[in-house]
């Protein structure tokens, strides 16, 4: 049983894995999550030598973060200390959700994020701490994006003209654009359109390429003299009111708001 997260990654061998009642099988390639207060078990299978670089770490650092081991003990036998150590489990619920045991197509570059934080820790160059946690929040976010994208299956399939509609849209910052245009553009019916790249990307095409226009305007409103007039025309929308309209909309604040920041 352990207090905070233990991540395992099966590089060699199978094995059984039993996380509370549920058992798994893991192989090569796989990556088990073990979350505060379950109950886990390894069993190998085969003769193949197991191999299994793991990592354990606080999700949040607490100020106590340092002193948290492992225990092998029932939480009946714990001290009143061992048991203020279990942390909140967090990777269990929206946004992250996490299960315990993910199966990722293309593992390769998440197994090369897991040994490189191992490397740093084993190295201990100056300032290692900062080096793995940096590592270690690229390596999180990995795990998160894939799990969201195994679970929508059609976007995996089209994620290639998916990403090509977000390139597209940031090319295209100086003007509007149509969802019919884009629908044309990736042969993608609109519905279908705005429903696949809103579970890719949480929002509508429309709504991603207006962030980006108002990204932009506020670069320039921010830091060139040009009037809003003319920031709005070079950004093609048809007057100021609208781009008003728009910014306001977008950013929660109307644009001559960053003007008056200069």
């Amino acid at each position: 049983m352990i207090f905070d997260y233990e991540l395992l990654y099966v590089k060699e061998g199978e094995i059984e894995v039993t996380i509370e009642d549920a058992a798994y099988r893991g192989c090569p390639g796989d990556f088990f999550l073990f979350k505060p207060r379950q109950r886990h078990s390894i069993r190998l299978i085969g003769s193949v030598p197991f191999r299994q670089p793991h990592l354990h770490f606080d999700l949040y650092y607490q100020p106590d973060s340092e002193d948290v081991k492992v225990s092998f003990n029932m939480i009946e036998q714990m001290t009143v200390q061992e048991k203020a150590w279990f942390r909140e489990d967090t990777a269990s619920y929206p946004p992250m959700e996490l299960p315990n045991h993910m199966r990722f197509s293309n593992p390769a570059y998440l197994e090369k994020m897991m040994f490189d934080i191992i490397h740093v820790f084993t190295m201990k160059m100056p300032f290692y701490e900062t080096e793995a946690k940096g590592i270690f929040v690229q390596l999180w976010t990995a795990l998160l994006r894939e799990q969201h994208l195994s679970r929508h299956e059609p976007v995996i399939s089209h994620w290639e003209r998916l990403v090509r509609i977000k390139q597209y849209l940031h090319q295209q910052a100086d003007r509007d654009i149509s969802l019919g245009e884009l629908a044309e553009m990736t042969h993608l019916s609109r519905y279908h359109l705005i429903r696949l790249f809103k579970l890719a990307f949480g929002m509508t095409p429309i709504q991603y390429h207006q962030l980006i226009r108002i990204g932009k305007a506020k670069e320039l409103v921010q830091y060139t003299t040009e009037s809003l007039t003319q920031i709005a025309e070079q950004l093609g929308f048809p007057n100021i009111h609208s781009f008003s309209r728009v910014f306001k909309k977008t950013d929660g604040v109307a644009p001559s708001f960053y003007r008056k920041k200069n």
